[in-house]
């Protein structure tokens, strides 16, 4: 599993319908495919358009957009291409003649929209900021009711954000939210900037009517989701900052990177260069860091640039050496074998014997499943959890098809699962009901439930005499799965090697 992506982010193209851009189009799509060249054999590469796709939302502008798209897709430097609306590809409501609705003719989301990328972990979350902006204002009185209503609907974004992509995520992620990779994407800029129109003409009053409202509602909505980037577009600039709160489930003595939610806010400049502003785009690249002893990854963000009157796309040099800052994703994003199998399962329509064999190994050929010695309960109680959720899909996907004695074996086998997870939350005294809760969440992690779960048996338990009952189980666990084809000695001495 190649747990990798790249983000390549355009912007603000303000095509028109009259071909003038298509040449700088043509010199854009040249500079992303040397680029995109390195990343060939990264399973996801997204092209993200963020806003302003068009200048009006003319039927002229909106089909060269069209055209523009399928000229980008038909490349095949991208798997996948994802598009937002910006304030210029909305009807106005004094110029409605001739316009068409942007978001229908080009497919744009009106509200939000999350895309879950199974096999790189990637959750892209496309917001439209349209209505929550003051770009409307601009031609109209910015009095204090006004004001507070444009405040009123960012705050029912971030509102509609939190309650889309709450922490319990959901149902088709076949991992635990905080293991996503989150990358929010709108058109507007959720932090003032103080570059652009104002560095252009000094005194211009431009900020009021064009960043996010109420922006620290956003960004604390943002960073409560483990949102790791927020790319954005609308000002033709560049520009990178860092937003960060302390984390409400760190302590001190975690250091002071772990005590920090961070998010990182990304700008990408007009890719054609309009307005006389240079031209741009970014690269966004999430990978493994290299020669990193355990699982760690990190965004390496690329950003390009074409000063004016010039045709060609240098790394940009301000700001960043070499155009390059390396980020930490700020989470191990390592993988449970019982996660990383119930991903296999999901993507299958149907699951054949050999196939099955193979995860029902993965899944039982760990150390909670043998005799270990000094037995660690909570971590044997999240193990059996975990496995217990991915058997019942191995169950649920080969029930239908298979010979009646396989599923017989998975049946037994499942509730000697559902038996080792009672046994082990009796030993370390979770209650009833708490248990009921971590039975019915379809995803559970691991660092969280330790933190929460007694690190050793309540007072007043026999444990010796838990640890014989556990083995005996474990054995009647082997033996259930051997019409399966397997023998995997459980409840024994654990062979060399065995994963956690």
């Amino acid at each position: 599993m190649d747990r990798s992506f790249v983000i390549a982010q355009i912007s603000d193209l303000h095509l028109d319908g009259s071909g003038r851009l298509l040449p700088t189009i043509e010199a854009l799509g040249a500079a992303l495919g040397e680029r995109m060249a390195e990343f060939s054999a990264v399973p996801d590469r997204i092209l993200l358009l963020t806003g302003d796709l068009v200048d009006d939302p003319m039927p002229r502008a909106l089909d060269e957009a069209l055209a523009v798209i399928a000229s980008f897709r038909q490349s095949g430097l991208f798997t996948d291409i994802q598009a937002i609306a910006g304030n210029h590809d909305v009807k106005r409501s004094s110029q409605r003649r001739g316009r068409h609705d942007a978001y229908d003719y080009l497919h744009l989301p009106r509200t939000s929209k999350s895309i879950y990328y199974r096999q790189s972990g990637l959750d892209l979350v496309l917001l439209d900021s349209n209505t929550a902006s003051q770009t409307a204002l601009a031609d109209a009185a910015l009095d204090e009711s006004t004001y507070n209503a444009m405040v009123a609907r960012s705050a029912r974004l971030s509102v509609e954000l939190a309650g889309r992509l709450g922490s319990a995520g959901r149902v088709d992620y076949a991992e635990p939210a905080e293991n996503l990779v989150r990358v929010l994407a709108l058109h507007h800029h959720p932090l003032p900037q103080a570059t652009g129109e104002g560095k252009r003409f000094l005194g211009v009053p431009d900020e009021p009517l064009m960043y996010l409202a109420a922006p620290a509602t956003f960004l604390e909505a943002a960073t409560s989701l483990n949102a790791n980037l927020i790319l954005h577009g609308h000002r033709h600039v560049e520009g990178l900052a860092r937003y960060s709160i302390p984390d409400p489930r760190a302590t001190r003595s975690e250091g002071d990177e772990e005590f920090w939610r961070t998010i990182y806010v990304l700008s990408c400049p007009s890719s054609t260069g309009q307005g006389g502003d240079d031209a741009g785009f970014n690269i966004i690249h999430f990978a493994p860091s290299p020669g990193a002893g355990s699982p760690h990854y990190r965004f390496a963000i690329a950003r390009y640039s074409r000063p004016r009157n010039d045709g060609a796309f240098r790394p940009l040099d301000s700001n960043l050496p070499d155009g390059i800052i390396k980020l930490p994703a700020g989470r191990d994003f390592s993988r449970d074998p019982a996660i990383q199998s119930a991903i296999e399962i999901a993507s299958s329509a149907t699951l054949k014997l050999d196939l099955l064999v193979a995860l029902a190994r993965r899944l039982l050929a760990r150390r909670a499943f043998y005799d270990d010695g000094e037995q660690d309960w909570a971590d044997a109680l999240y193990t059996y959890l975990v496995t217990s959720k991915a058997w019942d899909d191995l169950d649920g996907k080969f029930a239908k098809s298979g010979p009646k004695h396989v599923i017989a074996a998975l049946s037994m086998a499942g509730a000697l699962l559902n038996v080792l997870i009672e046994q082990s939350a009796d030993v370390l005294g979770v209650d009833r009901g708490e248990l009921d809760e971590l039975l019915t969440n379809r995803v559970i992690n691991r660092v969280d439930l330790l933190r929460q779960l007694p690190r050793g048996p309540r007072e007043g338990i026999d444990v010796q005499q838990q640890a014989r009952q556990r083995l005996r189980l474990l054995r009647d666990l082997n033996d259930q799965v051997k019409p399966l084809g397997l023998d995997l000695g459980l409840g024994g001495e654990a062979p060399a090697g065995t994963p956690p």
